[in-house]
């Protein structure tokens, strides 16, 4: 049922009633009465705002002031509504803690069976996930030592870079675990004494456990089904290895060696860049073999690593994995874009030669250039074998290109699921879904009755999504007339879920620049390598814990013990 609360005031600051005028300020009228009907804002309930909450536009302050501000401090000063919304929803916050206290008495002594039941249940809680924890971080500091023993070792600074991507993902993974009892303690006095300040601080307290939930959840439906599945998932990753090796990189190599789509190439250049691309993958075949017996294990450490870290720390060691595994090709790739780019620029230099010019790298732009005939007559035979064998090193420069695109653009695909796991705004989704209205954007009032001489009929003031009085953007209808008593209800708009998840989404992909894919495409046509990673944003890691395990279990045990009052509270209200 909601609860309505009749506010009569009259503004002492305003002085009286708020009217609109045409030009977007707010004038005020001799002895008028504003009465507004509005539901009280409660922590979990409802409260108001004036703007988005992931608004981070910053004003900048010019050096020197105009004309116009002094003239603006000249005239009547505007109502300011963020003052009057923080008002709302502080008042009732002293009354609230007041009532907590003094209803949680009443309600122990009403049910004191029930009240201590709870306390016995939440005790037995808090000792048994504290010991789990504490079981969790012996564990972690018995890795993290066998990590700096061997830190300075080669395997160890090999391995690092190799697999960068599960590194930073374990660290990430393992500060959460570590950090969690501390992010978990209310230690905020000012989101007490406002409940919008309150409904911000619990979002982002509930924000990292929600995220690791959902992540070790995911990671252990995955998990115990590649358990389950191991010998299965083995022998398809098998058979898909070696239909890539044998039905593309090799029939792709020898297609390429002989007429190509028709296209006559130089049948020795041909032979020697297929023959060097055949050698290559089947050494890396043979190594494979050597591999096959190992991959049952590597499976179900996987499987392993999503139970006990969660999905994106499996997913990114597969990223790696994907990235190790296709060495050769990359390797090719390289090979031949090196050569392919080399002779993309030999020709462009001849041509520049044939047309008297030449490339200042000082001023970066095209000089002219008398050229002497012997330089004319070493750059025309140079000129006409590069471009005859041109079509040659293209044809493999685009195969291998593609392949190795391919490959890149799954390992983009894996990395973007991991940033996405990571930024989902979990709780607010679900808070959302449950109570839409812990979500304002904004507000506005429906006038129901206005004493006026030309006003009546019920009119209504919209005021949709307003950042500060200072700003034009009240939307607004003109009340004429003088009011004597205005009565109006204040409602409140909401966030939709677009709002609320595209932000941190957006967040996701902020170090990614916006000619990324145009830079990739000059750098395949010119034969440079691009990047296999987008440069998506990560959480940031936190610092390693290291405090004694007996310090630790009473951290992780005083935590949960800190939530009881407010949730004991709560079921008595």
């Amino acid at each position: 049922m909601i609860l309505m609360k009749f506010m009569v005031e009259i503004f002492t600051v305003f002085l009286n009633c708020i009217t609109f005028t045409g030009t977007g300020d707010w004038c005020l009228n001799a002895m008028s009465t504003y009465v507004i009907l509005y539901e009280t804002p409660r922590y979990g309930a409802c409260h108001f705002s004036l703007s988005f909450w992931n608004s981070s536009k910053k004003a900048k302050i010019p050096l020197k002031e105009p004309k116009w501000i002094d003239e603006l401090h000249q005239k009547q000063p505007l109502n300011d509504l963020d003052a009057v919304i923080l008002a709302m929803n502080s008042a009732t916050a002293s009354k609230m803690v007041f009532e907590r206290h003094v209803g949680s008495s009443r309600s122990f002594t009403k049910f004191s069976i029930i009240c201590r039941l709870i306390a016995l249940v939440w005790q037995l809680l808090a000792v048994s996930m504290a010991s789990l924890s504490t079981i969790f971080y012996i564990f972690l500091q018995f890795l993290h030592s066998l990590l700096s023993f061997g830190s300075q070792s080669w395997i160890y600074t090999a391995s690092k870079r190799l697999f960068n991507t599960t590194w930073i993902n374990i660290q990430i993974r393992c500060g959460q675990i570590l950090f969690w009892p501390i992010l978990l303690q209310d230690n905020d006095l000012r989101s007490q004494s406002c409940v919008e300040y309150a409904e911000k601080a619990a979002l982002h307290k509930h924000s990292m456990w929600s995220s690791l939930a959902v992540d070790l959840l995911l990671g252990n439906l995955i998990g115990f089904s590649l358990l389950f599945n191991a010998e299965s998932v083995c022998l398809w990753v098998l058979d898909f290895a070696n239909d890539t090796t044998n039905e593309l990189l090799r029939t792709g190599c020898v297609w390429l060696m002989g007429v190509p789509a028709g296209f006559k190439l130089n049948t020795e250049l041909a032979g020697v860049l297929g023959m060097i691309s055949l050698n290559a993958i089947q050494i890396w075949s043979t190594l494979w073999f050597f591999v096959d017996s190992l991959l049952v294990y590597l499976v179900k450490g996987l499987a392993i690593l999503g139970i006990l870290f969660g999905m994106t720390v499996p997913a990114a060691l597969v990223r790696d994995m994907i990235v190790v595994v296709t060495l050769h090709v990359s390797t090719l790739h390289w090979m031949i874009s090196l050569s392919y780019s080399q002779q993309i620029q030999a020709l462009a230099a001849l041509w520049r030669l044939f047309r008297g010019r030449k490339w200042n790298p000082l001023r970066q732009r095209l000089d002219s250039y008398e050229y002497t005939v012997k330089q004319h007559i070493v750059g025309s035979l140079l000129f006409t074998p590069l471009l005859l064998l041109l079509p040659t090193t293209s044809v493999f420069y685009i195969f291998f290109t593609m392949t190795n695109t391919s490959i890149s653009l799954i390992c983009m695909l894996i990395e973007v699921i991991i940033s996405i796991i990571h930024a989902t705004p979990y709780i607010k989704i679900v808070l959302w879904l449950l109570r839409r209205r812990r979500f304002p954007a904004g507000i506005w009032f429906e006038i129901v009755s206005c004493h006026s001489n030309s006003v009546n009929s019920p009119e209504i003031v919209s005021l949709d999504k307003i950042s500060s009085p200072s700003k034009n953007s009240l939307h607004q209808e003109n009340i004429s007339g003088r009011s004597h008593v205005l009565v109006s209800i204040l409602h409140s708009n909401f966030l939709t879920i677009g709002q609320i998840v595209i932000p941190h989404y957006r967040q996701v992909f902020t170090r990614v620049s916006r000619s990324y894919f145009a830079r990739s495409a000059y750098g395949v046509l010119t034969g440079k390598r691009i990047s296999s990673t987008l440069g998506t944003k990560l959480p940031s890691t936190m610092p390693w814990m290291l405090i004694p395990y007996k310090d630790y279990w009473c951290l992780c045990r005083n935590s949960i013990l800190a939530c009881m009052p407010k949730c004991h509270c709560h079921l008595f209200q």
